[in-house]
């Protein structure tokens, strides 16, 4: 069995150093007040600067074409979407009759991204489908969201009524 080890105090108390104030220590060892204040001076002139400019921000571009695409056949990514649009996106587009196949993936869980293949019968470029099958699923949100909105307005009514 090993020799118990002693703590760090006893350690240091048998190599005869003692414990210094953070007054007499050296200079190096100590956070330079002033030096903190300028900086939390500099964050907010910098801030001002900031707020004054106001610029609308751009959005990224969150959908990219990846290579190796042809006009009837192309891959998709988009960033920061999953399985919610990935699936509800190949299902419109898969209605399109003009589109031969339509598949998503998503490349790995820790990523936020998704991609879609797109091929399509000539007369009909996969750009255009994905176009199409954005538009269309915007459509069937919106009569989604007014169908909701109505149901919920009647129900509230029968619940006042009652």
């Amino acid at each position: 069995m090993a020799p118990k080890s002693k703590s760090t105090k006893e350690t240091v108390e048998d190599a005869g150093v003692e414990d210094v104030s953070m007054s007499e220590a050296p200079t190096s060892h100590q956070p330079n007040v002033e030096d903190d204040a300028s900086m939390i001076d500099e964050g907010v002139e910098k801030e001002q600067e900031y707020d004054e400019e106001e610029e609308p921000e751009e959005e990224p571009q969150r959908v990219k074409l990846l290579p190796g695409s042809t006009p009837t056949a192309a891959s998709f990514e988009f960033i920061d979407e999953g399985h919610t649009l990935g699936n509800a996106l190949r299902y419109v587009i898969m209605k399109n009759p003009d589109v031969e196949f339509c598949a998503y993936a998503i490349p790995h869980p820790s990523e936020p991204k998704m991609n879609i293949r797109i091929q399509t019968w000539e007369g009909i470029t996969a750009i255009q489908a994905l176009e199409k099958g954005l538009k269309d699923l915007q459509e069937l949100s919106d009569v989604v969201t007014e169908k909701f909105l109505a149901a919920k307005k009647d129900y509230a009514e029968r619940v006042a009524s009652a």
